[in-house]
């Protein structure tokens, strides 16, 4: 795909390629652009990757909302970057992802990875709750504790302090689904697990189970009984 520098918009430092369905930073912008941009917004493309990226060496601000990123994300070193927008991308792996930052991006201060699975978020996953969100948060402010603001919220003093002391067990596990063995000959029934004894479970051999009980009952607490004279027995 040819791409044309007419399809840039810039405004003094503020460089945009917005909407181009671009699969990799074309060449271009990092010659073009590179050596001043401060802010950069890929948003609302098709990148897999964010290679040539290692250009923009003063870089301050980077969105790359509605892409295809996954959890092989990797940017540069980025020292200058404190805003950093992942919003509506494919990163299932957190803790990956945050480990990666603070090695990179020592000084972000502002992160958003709304629209990832990786975030708990009931928009986008119906079975997650404000709990689950907020000990993502937690977890995200153990691994990066210099954010100042996460997703849509200001980082307050309380979530700074809970993450500084129980963070490190706030992440949240997706739980792996776990295929039951079913024995051979009842690969049909719809569960796996009966209460049953084997010998019971053969619909075509099925024979009652019986056994013997400890205790035996008269009916004299009936409560039922209170309203039988004795006349009518």
């Amino acid at each position: 795909m040819a791409f044309s520098e007419s399809l840039v918009a810039m405004n003094g430092t503020q460089i945009s390629y917005i909407g181009h369905d671009c699969k990799e930073i074309p060449n271009f912008l990092g010659d073009r652009y590179g050596g001043f941009a401060r802010r950069l917004d890929l948003s609302f493309n098709q990148l897999r990757s964010l290679a040539g990226l290692n250009v923009f060496t003063g870089l301050e601000e980077l969105l790359v909302d509605n892409n295809l990123l996954g959890n092989d994300l990797r940017l540069p070193r980025l020292p200058n970057l404190h805003t950093l927008t992942l919003n509506k991308n494919q990163l299932t792996d957190i803790e990956a992802l945050l480990e990666h930052l603070a090695d990179v991006t020592p000084a972000l201060e502002y992160l958003s990875l709304l629209g990832n699975e990786a975030c708990p978020n009931q928009l986008v996953s119906p079975d997650k709750d404000e709990d689950d969100y907020q000990r993502y948060r937690y977890f995200v402010l153990h691994k990066l504790p210099h954010l100042k603001f996460l997703d849509t919220r200001k980082v307050s003093k309380r979530e700074v302090m809970e993450a500084t002391a129980r963070g490190v067990f706030m992440k949240v596990v997706k739980p792996k689904s776990e295929v039951l063995s079913v024995e051979p000959g009842l690969e049909g029934y719809p569960l796996p697990y009966t209460p049953l004894p084997r010998e019971s479970r053969d619909a075509k051999n099925h024979k009652g189970v019986f056994a013997k009980c400890r205790y035996a009952y008269y009916g004299k607490h009936s409560e039922g009984n209170r309203f039988i004279r004795n006349d009518q027995l």
